[in-house]
């Protein structure tokens, strides 16, 4: 479906954000793109939808070149869940989920249907929330509405910012499980930035790692674990295998040692 070939970003008198990245993504599939700040994961998500357009390399998705695209039209055609939500905050619930619709002009009783549609799946039902204003909301219900948003125009594609990092543990493990089951309810194909390890290791079919603007490695989680290809793979990975020998251990009722929990974090 998605199709990056040779993709890069130099912005002027830097090195490149993004250094001839080339990714295959299938319909339905879930990618993460895995890496620390500055990586240019962020970068890469933006050329899909043309926010940011790439300095060399072709961006392909559903075989047409998006260079060909109008770039308010294909922005439209996708979902996207910006990092920090974005929501309008004086327009209603109701209205923020509305916006590309309206844009689109879809007809009021179609668009009204729609947002309803979409807050109850959510978990948000439209006759309590659809007249809120964001304030009114928890952080954990403001990213819903922004994954409702995204999904407004009936988008199969959601490019996916960072979209849990502001929420607690517990409200961020809810909403990635209802994002599994809404992925699987609809068909979507998704690309989503994280720099948390566990987190895409949970969400993907396959992860991207990325550093300084190239993917060290591809592959589905097991396959990372099980050979990871680069000493920075290896890394990030060695965070999440040593706090589940943790809770193994806990849960064997085994005492820690004094160094238990050491190590390299960094990833």
């Amino acid at each position: 479906m998605i199709s990056l070939r040779d993709v890069s970003k130099i912005y002027p008198g830097d090195t490149p954000a993004v250094d001839r990245l080339s990714l295959e993504i299938e319909a339905g599939e879930t990618l993460v793109l895995l890496g620390s700040s500055g990586c240019g994961k962020t970068t890469t998500l933006k050329m899909i939808n043309r926010l940011v357009e790439p300095s060399a390399g072709e961006v392909w998705i559903d075989g047409r070149n998006t260079a060909s695209a109008d770039p308010v039209t294909l922005r439209r055609s996708i979902g996207y869940v910006f990092q920090g939500i974005g929501l309008f905050p004086h327009w209603t619930v109701a209205d923020n989920v509305a916006a590309i619709p309206r844009l689109l002009d879809w007809p009021e009783n179609q668009i009204r249907e729609r947002v309803d549609e979409l807050l109850d799946r959510v978990g948000l039902p439209a006759d309590t929330y659809r007249e809120r204003l964001p304030a009114e909301l928890s952080g954990g219900q403001q990213q819903r509405i922004g994954v409702a948003r995204a999904l407004a125009a009936e988008a199969k594609l959601l490019l996916m910012d960072e979209p849990f990092g502001a929420v607690d543990p517990i409200t961020r493990d809810t909403l990635q499980q209802e994002l599994i089951a809404m992925r699987a309810q609809l068909g979507l194909t998704i690309v989503l930035v994280t720099h948390d390890v566990t987190e895409a290791l949970l969400l993907a079919d396959r992860v991207a790692v990325m550093d300084h603007g190239r993917a060290l490695q591809v592959g589905t989680p097991s396959e990372l674990f099980a050979s990871p290809a680069d000493g920075v793979v290896e890394r990030m990975l060695a965070t999440p295998r040593r706090q589940s020998e943790r809770l193994q251990a806990l849960a064997h009722g085994r005492a820690l040692g004094p160094d238990a929990g050491t190590g390299d974090d960094r990833a």
